[in-house]
């Protein structure tokens, strides 16, 4: 690019499907209070408010609308950078802190002094080192994004320092925990079969929430005995099945199923797990559900669907398989990431320390 170009206003240099994103969002809070005219002349002022507190579930009831910065970086990011949509999600709503901290400032005129400030002003928030992490990773892709669209020359955030994180070991479930938490569903009244489902496919495939509420019925193929699971990135893999999985998929599909579709909006849905009103189920009450079945079966009350998960690859190592595969069935980038595994399994390092250690 010539560097003797004036660089053009944002509005006027995003492509087409981002600027209707923008433009409907500029006409969301306008369209809120809208009235017509002569209700507008009748009422005061004060009334004015009540209009937009009155949608339930408008996303942008209660706050101002993005920064057309911010909807610009979402869309590149989804569109040229392919990461995923709750990946998106989370780099907005760190730039929406951001913002909130820049207070009219613009980020063009910063330098990294100021940006030191920002990340003290997350610290003070009493962030968890992992989320502070991820605002700086936020802001600093934020910025490369300016550079690449010449909104400014410098990146004053590649200078500041990362949060470094320590390797913690996570937490899993002993078999028979597992055991008792798969056996809670049968005495519910409702939902009893698809949640007895859930949580087989969490402990047999190893998938994160987000995949598990994603799963379509043409992902899962239970006559070959396994299912495509879409992870960051939106990248497929194939998981193999168990055999009590695919049985009490088939029980759910076969008994449950049919009916909580007949509440759908839509006719003909292809989500796996449903809603008791025919909708997908949310990753959030999913969270919930398993949660429930965890204090059931007497787990410590942090369980998640992740610890589901970190079970699932402890038990696969202790009972021998080999890292690369489990690697490749949890969709790990890094054989790094797949190695913290080997440090949970107490049985296995004694054996290795054992078999190896000259004194042992």
């Amino acid at each position: 690019m010539d560097p003797r170009r004036k660089p053009l206003p944002i509005a006027k240099r995003l492509p087409p499907a981002t600027e209707k994103r923008v433009a409907s969002t500029a006409a969301i809070a306008p369209a809120v209070k809208s009235t017509p005219p002569k209700a507008v002349a009748a009422k005061p002022p004060a009334a004015k408010p009540v209009a937009t507190k009155a949608i339930p579930g408008a996303e942008l009831a209660g706050r101002k609308p993005d920064h057309p910065y911010i909807t610009a970086f979402a869309e590149y990011l989804r569109s040229e950078a392919h990461l995923a949509d709750n990946t998106v999600a989370a780099y907005r709503r760190d730039l929406r802190k951001f913002y909130e901290w820049l207070a009219g400032r613009k980020p063009t005129k910063l330098g990294v002094k100021d940006l030191a400030e920002y990340a003290k002003w997350l610290h003070a928030k009493q962030l968890a080192p992992a989320s502070l992490a991820r605002h700086l990773i936020s802001l600093k892709l934020f910025y490369r994004y300016l550079q690449l669209e010449s909104i400014t020359v410098d990146n004053p955030a590649e200078l500041l320092g990362g949060q470094k994180l320590w390797q913690r070991i996570p937490q899993v479930l002993s078999a028979e925990q597992i055991e008792r938490m798969l056996k809670a569903p049968l005495t519910q009244k409702t939902c009893r079969a698809r949640d007895k489902a859930m949580l087989e496919l969490l402990y047999a495939t190893g998938c994160r929430a987000s995949e598990l509420v994603t799963l379509r019925l043409r992902d899962v193929h239970l006559d070959a005995g396994h299912c495509i699971c879409r992870g960051k990135g939106d990248k497929e893999r194939i998981v193999p099945l168990g055999q009590r999985a695919i049985e009490a998929v088939r029980i759910y599909l076969r008994d449950e199923r049919p009916a909580l579709a007949q509440g759908a909006a839509e006719r003909g849905t292809d989500w796996l797990l449903l809603s008791r009103t025919g909708r997908r189920l949310r990753r959030e009450r999913l969270w919930e559900i398993v949660k429930q079945y965890a204090l059931e079966a007497g787990a410590h009350p942090d369980v998640s669907p992740h610890t589901l998960r970190h079970s699932f690859a402890t038990h696969l190592l202790s009972g021998g398989a080999d890292l690369r595969l489990v690697q490749e069935m949890l969709g790990h980038a890094s054989i790094q990431t797949t190695q913290i595994y080997t440090h949970v399994d107490q049985t296995r390092l004694k054996a290795v320390h054992t078999k190896f250690h000259p004194r042992a």
